[in-house]
């Protein structure tokens, strides 16, 4: 089903995504990473949901509806190493340190940090030309608003 978007997505040199393409792959993201723990709570589903209404202006039924589409493109997906360097060749920096924050929020939606969550968004953070300092930056303004 996503075999066309992810041979873009991972093509040598990628074209900037398309905005419903980005949309996308950066919800895809949420839910790597959301699945890391092998734990994909309820309240992550909802902050996913959340996240995606938030940032593209969708109601419930359109966010619902991205995150399922999120979900199988995550299954179907490479590894995270190259799935998360073709969103950095593709989706400008600001937007990333932003998805960084968001992905901090859903690690966060369940009350508890995981070793593997904490190890899945370092390697994201870094695959997407994150640094340490911003990542934790953007940790702490979610912990702060949480």
């Amino acid at each position: 089903m996503f075999a066309d978007f992810l041979k873009r997505l991972t093509a040598p040199e990628p074209a900037p995504l398309a905005d419903t393409d980005a949309r996308l792959a950066l919800t895809a993201l949420l839910v790597r990473v959301a699945r890391s723990d092998n734990d994909y709570a309820v309240e992550e589903v909802r902050r996913i949901e959340a996240i995606a209404a938030a940032r593209y202006g969708l109601d419930a039924e359109g966010a619902n509806a991205l995150r399922v589409e999120a979900e199988a493109l995550e299954r179907e997906a490479p590894d995270t190493v190259r799935f998360t360097r073709a969103i950095k060749d593709a989706v400008p920096y600001p937007e990333r340190l932003g998805v960084i924050e968001a992905l901090w929020q859903v690690v966060l939606a369940d009350g508890t940090r995981s070793d593997e969550e904490n190890a899945v968004l370092r390697l994201v953070a870094s695959l997407i030309g994150v640094s340490d300092p911003d990542s934790a930056m953007a940790r702490q303004r979610v912990e702060d608003a949480g």
